[in-house]
């Protein structure tokens, strides 16, 4: 599918993995399926660095996971996280609309999702819309938007994905994201996994790897609350069971249970200033201890 789309954009130089060209239920070449994870890569990387490729893509076999690998600074490939990838591709769009077309415009995506698609999309004056998780409550806003707003993509040249990856970054702020994916089989697991929402819901933290909370949302009851003043507003979207938080430093972790596997899922997402291009491996390895400071404390509760 993906191949036979790219041919009838205009791509014409593609390159093929033929162990992985035909559909096969076994899976015989990755030990998962999932493109996001670099072990279903492997190939494809190789492959890309015998013939000096400038982009990896992959996907599963329905196409509703893609995995895309770009070149850094230095010539090497790494994978772009989901948040990434997005984020990447709705600043192209966004940044090249017409003042008119901003207007008229808008985008949606989740509350999991980062938050720098809102900064940018604040910035650049185009209504972002955030629904729960899930293609159904995208759809049903799209739906609710039809005829009214519209979306139109623009087309950008001159740099590589990453000089433009890190420009984003420059003009709207480094924002990187982490998932912990804590998986509890079973009926035990299933009353483990309620337990811990419950925990989190009576016994919020009052601080975060060090950094007070000072906004909690709860999608069950509806409510966001300053922890500061202790205010509460009445949020909008549909109930669900889904808890952030956000602290002081600008952090935001977000907990749910997944709606389709064993497991509970922490998503987190930090974000700073990048002055310049030339700061981004030190930043981005600064952003990259905050999250793992996150994540131990999360694990350790």
């Amino acid at each position: 599918m993906v191949p036979v789309c790219l041919e009838r954009l205009g791509f014409k130089n593609l390159i093929i993995i033929d162990e992985q060209a035909k559909p096969d239920g076994n899976f015989p070449t990755v030990q998962s399926p999932n493109p996001e994870e670099k072990s279903a890569m492997a190939l494809a990387l190789q492959k890309a660095k015998e013939v000096n490729a400038e982009l990896i893509m992959a996907t599963d076999p329905d196409t509703d996971r893609v995995g895309i690998g770009i070149k850094d600074a230095q010539g090497e490939f790494f994978l772009l996280n989901g948040n990434q990838a997005f984020s990447l591709m709705m600043w192209f769009i966004m940044k090249n609309l017409s003042p008119e077309e901003r207007k008229n415009g808008y985008i949606a995506k989740t509350i999991v999702t980062t938050e720098l698609v809102d900064t940018i999309a604040h910035d650049l004056v185009i209504e972002c819309h955030n629904t729960l998780t899930g293609f159904k409550y995208i759809a049903e806003l799209m739906r609710a938007m039809e005829g009214k707003k519209k979306f139109v993509a623009a087309k950008d040249e001159g740099h590589t994905l990453f000089e433009w990856l890190v420009q984003m970054y420059v003009d709207h702020g480094f924002y990187k994201e982490g998932l912990i994916n804590l998986v509890r089989k079973g009926a035990e697991g299933e009353i483990e996994i309620k337990r811990m929402m419950e925990s989190f819901r009576g016994n919020p933290p009052e601080k975060i790897a060090g950094s007070k909370v000072v906004r909690a949302l709860d999608y069950k009851s509806s409510t966001t609350t300053d922890i500061l003043t202790g205010k509460t507003t009445k949020l909008t979207l549909p109930v669900s069971d889904v808890i952030q938080y956000y602290t002081e430093d600008g952090s935001k972790i977000s907990v749910r249970p997944s709606g389709t596997e064993p497991k509970i899922k922490f998503y987190i997402s930090v974000h700073t200033k990048l002055n310049s291009a030339q700061e981004f491996d030190l930043v981005n390895s600064q952003l990259g201890k905050k999250i793992k400071s996150i994540e131990d404390f999360l694990l350790a509760l």
